[in-house]
């Protein structure tokens, strides 16, 4: 049995708890540069705010609706996210963080109502943080990520499922008659593994709903489609075919891109640029005890500027893998020399590790050097301790920039305190 926790509307959510002036007001979150909704309030949404609408087309609601917009922080949402993370392990025995506001929990041998459970915990969730989440339970975790759905819309839109499912919603409590009629209700687009081709597709075939779907024929899906929804159609079901993952899968690659706050046009601030996004690499790359292989840098004009247009990539190899950033820092800066034109108003730039293997691995070579490369894990290390503990960006690579104003840098004019992270941020209650 799994049991699956996710916050609604988490970005927006987080920023509401810390004020409550906001409840009730629709807000959006901007992405980078204050550029796109990536976060909306349900009274957003009821405005029809789309995810992703660019904020100059929606700025005009700010008057005739109250409409606001705040700049994405993320420094506070990772740190909300490892809390919500935390009071939801109190739920079982194993959890796996699926996403920064979702999290699986494996139900197998806990004593009592898991539903009364679960009620307790949302009840927890909103007090200590003041986030709502939906929870949904199922023999599957396709089943419970349902639940979840119906757990949320049974309260956000009134009849569309039955009411006493609303927050809570425990598949393994309801008849066989009354699961049927909560599938037939559902959506077939609205099943965790459909896409949006394949829910096309399945439309078109006479698959409307997440019933429809689940009497499919696992085999005759998988020759049609593919294993995944083969696998989706056997959850459904009630078959268990995707375990609880206790530890994250390694990524195959790593990427750390970013649009500019404005244009970059010449050499020095694109170098600037590309080193703070190898240094971020690199920490990630650490983090997962991995080493990379190879290096892909690029940088790109907007496509919705005016020509000239610019848009240029290079794969730099890596003598050794490595995850030492200065080295990283390096084959990104050459990468970049080699790619660079004057000329063009280069609106974004990103750095890629590829060929990504454990660093417990090591491949032999030949002793033809005078030397052998200095070992720096151990400064690498402490890097990282000391910028976990004192705050990103406490120690960095000097090609990042020093004592200048980062003219690449995103644009956040709408930005809130890190209420959590920061000492001088922190809210004081006042009489």
């Amino acid at each position: 049995m799994f049991a699956l926790f996710d916050a609604s509307n988490f970005y927006a959510s987080v920023e509401q708890s810390f004020r409550p002036s906001l409840q009730g007001r629709p807000l959006v979150v901007l992405s980078n540069n204050d550029g796109c909704a990536i976060a909306r309030s349900q009274e957003a949404k009821a405005l029809g705010i789309k995810m992703g609408a660019p904020w100059f087309k929606i700025s005009h609601l700010s008057e005739s609706h109250g409409l606001l917009g705040l700049s994405a922080n993320f420094t506070l949402y990772g740190d909300m996210s490892s809390r919500l993370m935390s009071l939801i392990a109190g739920f079982g025995y194993r959890t796996e963080v699926y996403s920064i506001d979702e999290a699986f929990s494996c139900c197998d041998g806990i004593p009592g109502d898991l539903t009364e459970r679960a009620f307790k915990v949302r009840a927890r969730i909103r007090q200590w943080i003041g986030l709502q989440c939906g929870v949904g339970i199922g023999p599957t975790k396709t089943l419970a990520k349902l639940a979840n759905h119906v757990s949320k819309d049974a309260e956000r839109k009134p009849g569309s499922y039955p009411a006493h499912l609303a927050q809570v919603c425990n598949l393994a409590t309801l008849s066989a008659d009354e699961l049927k009629t909560i599938m037939q209700a559902t959506a077939v687009g609205d099943v965790w593994g459909v896409g949006r081709k394949i829910g096309s597709q399945l439309v078109e075939a006479g698959v409307l709903t997440a019933w429809d779907l689940s009497r499919m024929d696992p085999g005759t899906v998988r020759r049609r489609w593919n294993v995944v929804l083969e696998r989706t159609v056997r959850e459904l079901c009630g078959q268990s075919c995707m375990a609880l993952e206790d530890v994250p899968t390694e990524k195959k690659q790593i990427a750390v891109t970013r649009s500019f706050g404005r244009p970059v046009t010449t050499l020095e601030p694109l170098l600037e640029a590309v080193s703070e996004f190898a240094s971020r690499a690199a920490e990630k790359l650490r983090k997962q005890g991995s080493f990379a292989g190879q290096l892909y840098v690029f940088a790109h004009s907007s496509p919705f500027r005016p020509p000239p247009q610019f848009s240029r990539g290079v794969v730099v190899p890596l003598r050794r893998p490595t995850a030492d950033t200065s080295i990283l820092v390096q084959a990104a800066r050459a990468g970049v020399r080699r790619i660079y034109e004057d000329g063009y108003q280069l609106q974004k730039a990103g750095v890629i590790l590829l060929d990504l293997a454990s660093s417990t691995l090591h491949q032999g070579e030949l002793d033809l050097e005078d030397s052998e490369p200095e070992d720096q894990s151990h400064l690498m290390t402490t890097i990282d301790r000391l910028n976990r503990r004192y705050g990103r960006g406490t120690v960095f690579v000097g090609g990042t920039g020093v004592g200048t104003e980062r003219a690449w840098g995103a644009r956040q004019m709408r930005l809130t305190p890190q209420y959590t992270t920061r000492l001088e941020d922190i809210p004081v209650a006042r009489a």
